[in-house]
């Protein structure tokens, strides 16, 4: 199996392409596996010359899961809200330190680092603290992190919190409600989310990965002022009706 020992945990990745070709690292977002990126989309950057690396980031699919980690998530909620500091298992620095393990036992320097949602802060996090090691930033539906910016609209967070389920069945049924509720209403594709939700729940079903995440983001704090001293090459990609996480909150 290929897996990376990064932070003194494994990683679950995959590759395609040639190594000697530039790299682009794939980052995934809250609670998701690295299979969210599909190989179709991994086959379209290797034809066009590149080498990809996606990842299970931890605490998902077959990187090594927190269960063991004490958290209150009504607590944390509490402390985000009141402005006051989260108490995490992890933090977005950690996460981002595990991808950047990943490029270490690959003995890639340098990559073209692409995050959607949270992965969108993973690589953000990951060029603020480890700039030696990006070649380009892709930041896609994501924010920076300031608490006035990018907040979802109004019913849109509860539905990530909802739950618990206890059958295959419920647990796509509720994918497909979340990915209707937070996705493009002209592309929505229900067939299409319920097969992918039922990919990821053969392959490593953990909800509580998603609350233990949710306070990553939360105790990391905005990157605003870091993210204005980068010198990078970067792109932004949002949506104008973003409902999860609104325009705002990329730009």
């Amino acid at each position: 199996m290929p897996i990376a020992r990064s932070n003194g945990i494994d990683i679950f990745y995959d590759t395609a392409g040639d190594p000697a070709h530039p790299t682009i690292l794939l980052v995934s977002g809250l609670g998701a596996q690295m299979t969210s990126f599909d190989e179709g989309l991994m086959d379209l950057f290797v034809a066009r010359g590149y080498h990809v690396v996606r990842y299970d980031n931890r605490d998902t699919g077959k990187s090594t899961w927190f269960d063991d980690a004490p958290y209150d998530m009504n607590a944390g909620f509490a402390s985000m809200r009141a402005g006051t500091k989260v108490a995490a298992p992890y933090s977005l620095s950690d996460m981002a330190a595990d991808g950047i393990g990943v490029l270490d036992h690959l003995n890639i320097q340098r990559a073209h680092i692409v995050g959607t949602s949270m992965g969108g802060m993973l690589v953000q996090t990951m060029a603020i603290e480890h700039p030696r090691r990006v070649a380009s930033l892709t930041s896609i539906m994501s924010s920076p992190g300031e608490p006035d910016n990018g907040q979802p609209v109004k019913g849109v967070f509860n539905n990530l919190m909802s739950g618990p389920v206890t059958t295959r069945e419920e647990a796509v049924a509720l994918a497909v409600q979340t990915s209707r509720v937070v996705g493009s209403k002209q592309h929505f594709d229900e067939e299409r989310a319920a097969h992918k939700a039922g990919l990821s729940y053969d392959r490593a079903y953990h909800p509580d990965a998603t609350q233990r995440q949710l306070l990553a983001i939360w105790s990391s704090g905005p990157r605003t002022e870091a993210l204005r001293q980068l010198r990078v090459p970067t792109l932004v990609i949002h949506g104008r009706q973003d409902p999860l996480i609104q325009l705002d909150g990329g730009i």
